[in-house]
């Protein structure tokens, strides 16, 4: 298959190289009152062993003893329903590379509860991001080996809806009302998400009435959205949710801004959401890896296993996606944190 990528800068090959040698440490940390769990995965001078977590079975060593690595965090912000597990594999590059890695688990918006994902989660959780910062800084292991006025974030999906926010942007829930208003059958899904589906039938004018009668009961509220943490200084969107953005405060990010697309994504049809944002902000944000077979799923890396009925059409790989390009994504994303965080 087709891959684009932008050069690999000679730092990013150099680090990534650095702490190859080490075992993925892996721990969970608790944030604030009311907010889920801190997954954090990190260098460790203690064996790795396999670990079962859901149907993934990691090769990390679980509470193991940290090491010095090169200083950095870097906050990764999972999608709807998402889990930290869905994000090992980048996980491990960026570990290998020397940061410390913390995912936390946005609330009503996880694989353990996913009540309440859509625009009332995308308010949340760039405090959320700021928390598990706050929280990684007071943890007595990881803390003395971080420096935190460079800390890095990326999101996939939602996650990425998040990053775009920390990058700069405003988007309001208003906004996505009237996205839906205007584009509901052609981007139905990121609308309704997985509560139902178009098929075509004389019920879909039904299934449209009752999104939009819910979305306009819910999302009438007009006042902008943004969050901005000091401390965040370099981004990875991959996928985002973007349709509700106002693209002209994403068209000079606020930091370094980088964006990974797939070209056959079908929960987040990419003419509404990643090609809006390249055009606002091109050449001012880098396009990291394009992947023009790959899906909406494309970046769980690994995919959970045995996906059906719609969830697995939105997130199992099309026809003609090769995986092996994964590796290779992930070590432009390290890359890119590497230029723009380290001295």
């Amino acid at each position: 298959m087709r891959c684009l990528f932008f050069p690999l800068p000679a730092l990013g090959l150099a680090l990534l190289s650095g702490l190859a040698h080490a075992a993925m440490g892996f721990s969970e940390i608790s944030a604030a009152a009311g907010d889920g769990p801190v997954t954090v995965f990190y260098p460790s001078s203690s064996e790795a062993q396999p670990v079962r977590r859901g149907p993934f079975t990691l090769d990390v060593a679980a509470q193991g003893t940290p090491v010095r690595g090169n200083g950095r965090l870097i906050v990764v912000s999972h999608g709807s329903g998402g889990a930290p597990w869905v994000h090992a594999d980048l996980a491990r590059t960026l570990v290998d590379a020397g940061f410390i890695v913390a995912m936390p688990e946005h609330k009503a918006d996880n694989y353990k509860d996913n009540g309440n994902p859509g625009p009332d989660s995308w308010t949340m959780r760039p405090a959320e991001v700021s928390r598990a910062i706050d929280a990684v800084a007071r943890d007595a292991r990881l803390a003395p080996l971080l420096q935190f006025d460079k800390v890095g974030v990326y999101g996939m999906s939602a996650g990425g809806h998040t990053a775009l926010s920390l990058a700069g942007g405003r988007w309001s829930p208003a906004a996505f009302l009237r996205h839906c208003e205007a584009n509901l059958e052609g981007d139905f899904q990121t609308c309704v998400g997985l509560i139902t589906r178009l098929t075509g039938s004389w019920f879909d004018r039904i299934r449209k009435w009752g999104a939009l009668f819910v979305i306009r009961h819910r999302f009438a509220d007009s006042t902008p959205r943004e969050h901005q943490d000091p401390r965040i200084v370099a981004i990875v969107a991959g996928v985002p949710g973007s349709a509700d953005f106002d693209m002209a405060s994403l068209a000079t990010p606020r930091v370094p801004l980088g964006l990974i697309t797939a070209q056959q994504d079908r929960w987040l049809v990419p003419r509404y959401h990643s090609d809006r944002v390249l055009a606002a902000c091109l050449p001012r944000c880098e396009l990291i890896a394009d992947l023009p077979t790959g899906g909406h799923g494309a970046l769980l890396s690994p995919l959970p296993p045995g996906l059906t009925g719609l969830i697995g059409d939105m997130l199992n790989d099309p026809p003609g996606f090769d995986r092996a390009v994964l590796p290779e994504v992930d070590r432009k994303t390290t890359a890119f944190f590497s230029t723009h965080l380290l001295p």
